[in-house]
């Protein structure tokens, strides 16, 4: 029997471009949306944009401003860096939100997804925001830059946090507010991965991500340092080119990147893992119950942040980015490692929001 899509909603998501992670976590959303006969449109710019477009090259994409996120060399003055290209963020927040509002008669939108793009918002139909960061962390101006955060949560008709809202979490002070005055709708950890029970190819898997230079300095560093590991690894770049290539240099197999399905299998032949410890990463692990090792991307508080928490939990040590030497892999055996959760999510009962006649 054939669906008629003439009848069916049309929603736009559109997730960050900071680093791959918000881009990788609305892949099961976008699935949900099509498994419920809903018809998704996926809005971004740069690397997650160029993402989607390979996981999904039927659906219509459309692209929204940069943000212009830069990350200082020297991970100390990542703050003061954000706060000088505060004006294009702020620029690029009012023209998406103009774009957005044109699109919804253009292109019959009859709701949004809006995944951390604080302009992607419109009062004329129901729009949600999704972050695991409530509170977000900038050190001694956490407090500031947490209310201004919430200001703009508050327009949206729903804030949905995948987490969960018990004692036992994965997000934190990051995820979880003393009072809500916010509409939340905690929905469980998100994400693309399953567990498979294949052989083990692989000692280490590395896998990158994040903006540059960073995402650059890390790359180097790490080349370095696997080539006197005495195991195998495999090593992702996290640089989406057109064309995915793959290269051999001693006991490291490398990749640009790889998709949704090859990085599954890929998690699930190795060890453990190596890599930065955004969220969408540490959701990714949880799914799999794999042991890790943590390198947060200098200067940003929320990586940092998660990467103590999880250690002081005994799950996953990490390093600073300037100490990690490959020895300290070692250290991954003495923590318990990420638990496996299952989280069913009751998409049909989380899109009735997009049923609501007002917006």
């Amino acid at each position: 029997m054939s669906i008629d899509y003439s009848a069916n909603k049309t929603i736009l998501v559109a997730p960050l471009n900071w680093g791959l992670g918000h881009a990788t976590r609305c892949i099961p959303i976008i699935k949900a949306l099509q498994e419920n006969n809903y018809i998704p449109i996926i809005a971004s710019d740069g690397v997650a944009l160029a993402l989607l477009r390979k996981e999904f090259p039927y659906i219509q994409t459309l692209e929204l401003p940069s943000y212009h996120i830069e990350y200082a060399k020297n991970g100390k003055n990542f703050k003061w860096k954000l706060i000088k290209n505060l004006p294009k963020m702020i620029t690029a927040i009012l023209d998406e939100k103009k774009m957005v509002n044109s699109w919804i008669k253009k292109h019959g939108i009859d709701g949004i997804i809006s995944d951390n793009r604080l302009g992607v918002f419109s009062r004329r139909v129901p729009s949600v925001f999704m972050t695991h960061q409530l509170n977000v962390m900038t050190g001694n101006t956490t407090w500031f830059t947490s209310k201004c955060h919430q200001y703009f949560i508050k327009k949206y008709k729903e804030c949905w946090v995948p987490d969960t809202n018990g004692e036992v979490n994965l997000t934190g002070d990051l995820g979880h507010l003393k009072t809500d005055e916010l509409n939340l709708k905690y929905i469980g950890p998100l994400s693309r991965m399953r567990k498979k029970e294949t052989p083990k190819l692989y000692d280490l898997m590395v896998i990158l991500s994040g903006p540059e230079p960073q995402r650059t300095f890390l790359d180097e560093k790490l080349q370095k340092e696997t080539a006197k590991y005495p195991g195998k690894v495999v090593f992702v770049q996290g640089i989406v080119e057109k064309m995915q290539s793959k290269w051999q240099a001693g006991n490291v197999t490398y990749y640009n990147f790889m998709n949704s399905k090859q990085l599954e299998q890929t998690f699930n032949e190795s060890e453990f893992v190596l890599c930065r410890s955004g969220y969408t990463t540490v959701m990714d692990l949880a799914k799999l119950g794999k042991k890790a090792f943590f390198i947060p991307t200098p200067g940003q508080y929320e990586q940092e942040y998660l990467a103590i928490k999880l250690q002081d939990e005994n799950l996953v040590p990490y390093a600073m980015q300037d100490d990690f030497m490959i020895e300290d892999l070692s250290k991954v055996q003495t923590f318990k490692g990420l638990s496996q959760f299952e989280n069913t999510i009751d998409w049909d009962s989380l899109f009735t929001v997009f049923e609501d006649k007002t917006a």
